[in-house]
């Protein structure tokens, strides 16, 4: 069973996890921590009016009624004075795996704006799906990808040999797309992670060429990443941090070898460790 269909109470910060440790040429089987990552839909009304769906954004849970009103304020929907009160939606059609997730602030007179209902990721960048299911109906059809241990822990270097930008900034994310074996065969740098990977996906899209199988990141995994991922047809992400919880409930889904933490001789594997051979 995924991480994703586990919860039926309030999600916390984090969620116990099996995991595969790659260590030293040593393979560990253990339990571990992942940051939960889930959508919270954000949801306004005001007198005379039934309350109204206005975002859907992927965030850690915890401080929800602030984020809520913050992100309101922020972007002008409302002031700090308007808001009258901030609470969990408990409509009886709300499933399992919504409660907690929906979150409605009442105010005291009409938005002062009223931007249209989107998906808003926490990376910044667009999320074009509500639900797993989603992505896995647009996912491509694409064979099982083995990678040696040895070579998972050599991509990050690789990734980082054509990182021009990070060398002069040192603050620049990069997504680099590679063979099976670790050749390198595109790597993009964006100030935005998911920025990056577009960038690298775009480019073989534009040259009418296949998608390489494995794709490798300079930070963190979040659900974005790996959705990315899944619909463009890669096999496998590594990358040198952690994922969320959202991202491995997809990548065991999708079938996806996914790889965090992969630095020195270690690397942890959360999904498709019988496929990385030793």
């Amino acid at each position: 069973m995924s991480i994703l269909g586990q919860r039926r109470r309030r999600p916390g910060p984090s969620v116990r996890d099996r995991v595969t440790e790659f260590r030293d040429g040593a393979r560990l089987v253990h339990e571990d921590r992942v940051v939960t990552e889930e959508p919270l839909e954000l949801r306004v009304g005001w007198p005379g009016s039934p309350a109204q769906r206005v975002a859907v954004t992927m965030r850690t849970p915890g401080h929800d009624f602030e984020l809520a009103a913050g992100w309101l304020v922020h972007e002008g929907v409302t002031v700090p004075e308007e808001v009258r009160a901030v609470r969990y939606c408990t409509d009886e059609t709300l499933g399992d795996l919504e409660e907690f997730n929906v979150v409605t602030v009442d105010l005291a007179t009409a938005p002062r704006t009223m931007p249209a209902a989107r998906m808003v990721s926490s990376a910044c960048g667009v999320c074009g799906t509500d639900t797993v299911q989603d992505v896995l109906s647009r996912a491509e059809a694409v064979p099982p990808v083995s990678l040696s241990a040895a070579t998972v822990l050599a991509l990050p270097d690789r990734l980082r040999e054509e990182q021009p930008g990070f060398e002069r900034t040192g603050g620049i994310h990069a997504a680099g797309l590679f063979e099976a074996d670790g050749t390198a065969v595109v790597v993009r740098e964006d100030v935005g992670r998911h920025n990056a990977v577009d960038k690298a996906v775009g480019s073989r899209i534009l040259g009418r060429a296949p998608v390489p199988p494995v794709l490798v990141l300079s930070g963190r995994i979040g659900f974005e990443l790996v959705q990315k991922a899944v619909v463009s047809g890669v096999g496998a992400l590594v990358a040198v941090g952690a994922p969320t919880s959202l991202a491995v409930s997809l990548a065991r889904e999708a079938d996806l070898v996914l790889v965090g933490f992969t630095r020195g001789q270690r690397f942890v594997a959360y999904a498709g460790a019988d496929r990385i051979t030793d």
